[in-house]
C-alpha cells in the first residue's frame, strides 16, 4: 500500500508546474489502473505494510475515491479556462485523495480518526475557495461545526478502548464485545452526522448548493460514504448493545428517509434536490447497517459505490446545465431537450439508475436493504415502500421538468454539450452499471 501513498505524495509538486491540469488527471488515470490491478484477497486483510492495509470493503471505496478526483479535474475545466487558482485547486484535489486514500486504508483507529477528520479540511477549501454564493462561508461553518461537534466524543471513546484494551488495530478489536452506552453513542454519532442521519443533516444541502461542481462531486461521492465506512468497520465490537438500540436509528432514518423524499418535490434548485435525494438514499444505509444482518452490511455497502457514482453524475449534469444557463433553477432550466437533446439521454440514464433501475448497482443495493430490513421487521416495509416510490416519483419529477416544457426566453446564448461531458457522463454511468457484472465478489467479502 505504500507505494500507492508515495505516488500520490510525489504528485503534488506537479501540482504547481505550469499547464499540468490535464496532466495530473491522466496520472490519476494511471493511478487507478495501477490500483484497480493490485492482487487481492477476497476476505482477508492483504497488501500489509506500515499500518496500511487493504480489504474488499477499503479496496472499494479506494477506487472510488480515485475514480471521482479523475472526473472532478475532468469536471472543472471552467477553472482551467479561467485560469482561476488553477494550481492550488489540483493540490487540493491531491490532497483530498491522499486522506482518503489514508482513511479508508489504515488499521490504527486514532489513525483513521485522524484522516477522517483531516479531510474535512481540503473539503471546506473547495467550497470556501471555488463556491459561487457569499453564502458559502455559512455552508462552510455548518459543515465543519456539525461534524467538529461529534468528532471530540469519538476522539475520546478511541482513547478509551485504548486504555481498556492497550489495543488499537481494527482488525484484533472484532475479538472483543463493548456493553456501554456513552462509548457506544460517542463511537456512532459522529458517523451519523457524517453519512447524514435525518435530524442532523442540515449541513449537506447547505454545502452542496454554495459548492462549486468539484465539491458537489467529492460530497455526494466520497465525504458520506466515510460515515458508511466508519460504521461497517466499528459496528463489529459494538454488536450487544447495538442490537438493543438499534430499533431507534432505523425508525429514525426511514421516517426521516420519507418525509425528505417528499420534500424533494418541494424544491427549485436542481442541486438541492439532488443532495435531498442523497439524504433519503443514505437513510437506507443507515437502517441496512443498523440491523446488523449479513443482507444489510453488503446491501448498504454496494449502495454506498453505486449512490457514489450516480449522485456525482446527477451533479455533473446539473453544473453542464449551470454553465450555460448561470442558473440552477428548475424553473429556468426548462426545455432542455430542445437545446441538448443529446444530453437528454444521460438525464435518462442517470435518474434512471438513480430510481433504482436495472442494471444498475443501485437496484442491487436496495434489494439487499429491503431483505435485510424486512427479515428484521415486517412493518418497515411500508416506509420501504414510500421511500422507492418517491425515489422514482422525483427523479421522473426533475427529469421531466428539466428537460420538457416552454423554454426560458432569457436565453440569448447557448452551446450543445461538447466531447468532454460526454465522456465525463460516460465515465459515471458505465461502471455504476457494468459492476454489476462483478456483483459476486462484494456479495461474499464479509
Amino acid at each position: 500500500m505504500m507505494k500507492f501513498l508515495l505516488m500520490l505524495i510525489f504528485m503534488i509538486p506537479i501540482c504547481f508546474l505550469e499547464k499540468m491540469f490535464w496532466m495530473v488527471q491522466m496520472m490519476l488515470f494511471l493511478y487507478m489502473f495501477l490500483f484497480m490491478n493490485m492482487s487481492m484477497s477476497l476476505n482477508l486483510f492483504c497488501n500489509l505494510s506500515y499500518m496500511y492495509s487493504c480489504d474488499i470493503m477499503s479496496y472499494g471505496l479506494i477506487m472510488l475515491s480515485i475514480w471521482i478526483s479523475v472526473l472532478m479535474i475532468m469536471a472543472s475545466e471552467n477553472l482551467f479556462k479561467l485560469n482561476f487558482y488553477v494550481n492550488f485547486f489540483l493540490f487540493n484535489v491531491v490532497f483530498l485523495l491522499i486522506m482518503l486514500f489514508l482513511t479508508f486504508s489504515v488499521m490504527n483507529m486514532f489513525m483513521f480518526y485522524l484522516f477522517f477528520e483531516g479531510s474535512l479540511i481540503p473539503t471546506l477549501l473547495l467550497i470556501i475557495g471555488w463556491g459561487y454564493q457569499p453564502e458559502r462561508i455559512q455552508a462552510g461553518m455548518y459543515l465543519l461545526f456539525y461534524t467538529l461537534f461529534v468528532s471530540l466524543p469519538l476522539l475520546m471513546g478511541i482513547f478509551f478502548i485504548f486504555t481498556e484494551m492497550n489495543c488499537m488495530m481494527i482488525y484484533f478489536l472484532k475479538f472483543f464485545n463493548f456493553n456501554m452506552l456513552l462509548l457506544y453513542l460517542s463511537m456512532i454519532l459522529a458517523f451519523l452526522v457524517k453519512m447524514p442521519m435525518y435530524f442532523v443533516h442540515l449541513w449537506l444541502p447547505k454545502a452542496h448548493v454554495e459548492a462549486p461542481v468539484s465539491g458537489s462531486m467529492i460530497l455526494a461521492g466520497i465525504m458520506l460514504k466515510l460515515g458508511g465506512y466508519g460504521l461497517l468497520r466499528l459496528m463489529i465490537f459494538l454488536q450487544e448493545i447495538n442490537m438493543k438500540l438499534n430499533y431507534i436509528w432505523v425508525v429514525i432514518s426511514l421516517i426521516g428517509g420519507f418525509y425528505i423524499s417528499l420534500k424533494c418535490f418541494c424544491q427549485i434548485d436542481i442541486k438541492s434536490l439532488i443532495a435531498y435525494s442523497s439524504v433519503a438514499h443514505m437513510s437506507i444505509v443507515i437502517s441496512g447497517i443498523m440491523v446488523m444482518n449479513y443482507w444489510g452490511f453488503i446491501g448498504s455497502y454496494i449502495l454506498m459505490i453505486g449512490h457514489g457514482l450516480c449522485s456525482s453524475g446527477m451533479f455533473c449534469l446539473a453544473n453542464i446545465s449551470y454553465e450555460r444557463l448561470h442558473s440552477r433553477s428548475l424553473y429556468i432550466n426548462k426545455s432542455m431537450m430542445n437545446f441538448m437533446p443529446s444530453m437528454s439521454l444521460w438525464w435518462f440514464l442517470l435518474m434512471s439508475s438513480n430510481m433504482a433501475a436495472p442494471p444498475s448497482l443501485n437496484l442491487v443495493g436496495e434489494i439487499s436493504l429491503i431483505n435485510s430490513l424486512m427479515s428484521w421487521s415486517w412493518i418497515s416495509m411500508i416506509m420501504l415502500m414510500m421511500i422507492s416510490f418517491f425515489s422514482a416519483g422525483y427523479s421522473l419529477y426533475l427529469y421531466s421538468f428539466v428537460q420538457h416544457g416552454k423554454y426560458y426566453s432569457g436565453i440569448y446564448c447557448y452551446y450543445s454539450g461538447v466531447s468532454r461531458e460526454y465522456l465525463m457522463l460516460m465515465l459515471h454511468w458505465l461502471p455504476l452499471n457494468v459492476l454489476v457484472l462483478k456483483i459476486d465478489y462484494v456479495m461474499i467479502w464479509f
